[in-house]
């Protein structure tokens, strides 16, 4: 076991901290952390920030924090402080700029069939909000969608997993020949291939109707994509490391 640096330390305190507070506060805490949908009256601008603090099972954060522990500690070795919390959180923030887009479209694509056939904005959004509506709407639309559309207005992201993401992606980028250990199968595979292989994996389930359960598959796909999009350009251009002391 490495040592664990500073700044992936304090990353598993805060984590852990917002999980057993959590516990305490209950549906309250995720009123409040969890991000929402943007124009849900729950969202919260700084919800963009503390959803990735929140998680919502023992094996949601354990399997986050070990993914954090692992593949984040030899990019602060390398990188240092301040250039792998820039990193982390930009990460985060476009895993949840991309699951908040597919949502989007999602609620607005069932509307605009609704609007076709007469159907308000307002009359949309109490269906949104309550879950109930006038049996008569089905005849212009799928009453699936139209439950899909109120779980997504509803629902609340939570979970590092975006930016974990983006780490895997960096890390895969910087030690492209490190070999990883799976559980099963208990082969050792190289960062190289196994990264973009969960990637395809999630965007597979992301655009098929079957699914592994409560999982954001876009906000992984969005978290690799920043973390790509950045480990690239600073490559590309040589960015200088002086600028993070």
């Amino acid at each position: 076991m490495r040592a664990i640096p500073e700044t992936i330390k304090q990353l598993l305190i805060i984590n852990i901290l917002f999980f057993v507070g959590a516990r305490f506060l209950g549906s309250l805490s995720y009123d409040i952390l969890a991000l929402h949908y943007f124009n849900n009256d729950k969202f919260i601008i700084s919800q963009l920030f503390t959803h990735m603090f929140m998680h919502g099972s023992v094996a949601h954060i354990l399997f986050n924090m070990f993914g954090l522990y692992m593949f984040g500690s030899p990019l602060v070795q390398m990188w240092g402080k301040k250039k792998f919390l820039f990193f982390y959180f930009s990460a985060g923030l476009g895993a949840a700029g991309l699951q908040l887009f597919v949502y989007h479209f999602e609620i607005e694509s069932v509307f605009s069939l609704l609007k076709l056939n007469g159907v308000s904005y307002d009359s949309y959004k109490n269906i949104l909000l309550e879950g109930t509506y006038n049996t008569s709407i089905l005849q212009y639309i799928d009453q699936g969608k139209l439950a899909s559309a109120y779980s997504v207005y509803n629902t609340s992201l939570v979970g590092a997993s975006g930016a974990i993401y983006g780490v895997l992606v960096a890390f895969a980028f910087s030690f492209p020949n490190s070999e990883l250990m799976l559980i099963f199968p208990p082969i050792p595979i190289k960062a190289k291939f196994l990264v973009p292989g969960l990637i395809l994996i999630d965007l597979f389930f992301g655009f098929s109707p079957l699914s592994l359960g409560s999982i954001a598959h876009f906000a992984h796909v969005g978290g690799a994509l920043t973390g790509f999009v950045m480990v690239w350009y600073w490559k590309k251009n040589q960015f200088n490391n002086n600028r993070w002391n």
